[in-house]
């Protein structure tokens, strides 16, 4: 490869130059300068043309920005604490719900007892007599 390209392979190699697009052999010399100076410098008709301005946005400050964020994060974690203790109260409602029927059930269960014993001590007095 070193002799092909006429430089000893200790040093630096020069490759050859190689030009970036080729222009027919037709063309002379001032119109190729032509073509390269107007290929570097087009413009676009599109950004010649008359539009409206764009309307120039306030960008939002780092004050109102934060605020609105607190505010925003605030709000969706007060909404999530409230769903939360409303999933609770119902579960711990329909605990204490369910313990009230059956504290009443036993309450009625000692009640109907104590009655028969009652009624047994009368009928026991009512022997001695």
């Amino acid at each position: 490869m070193a002799a092909r390209l006429g430089a000893s392979s200790r040093g630096l190699v020069s490759l050859p130059h190689r030009p970036l697009f080729r222009l027919p052999l037709s063309t002379n010399i001032t119109t190729a300068a032509a073509l390269v100076s107007r290929r570097a410098f087009q413009t676009a008709g599109a950004r010649l043309s008359d539009t409206a301005p764009v309307p120039v946005k306030k960008p939002v400050g780092a004050f109102r920005g934060g605020l609105f964020g607190f505010l925003f994060g605030s709000s969706l974690a007060g909404a999530a604490v409230y769903y939360y203790i409303l999933e609770e109260y119902k579960i711990t409602n329909e605990l204490l719900t369910e313990d009230i029927y059956a504290l009443t059930s036993q309450i009625q269960r000692i009640h109907t007892y104590v009655q028969t014993l009652d009624e047994k001590l009368d009928v026991a007095e009512k022997k001695r007599k």
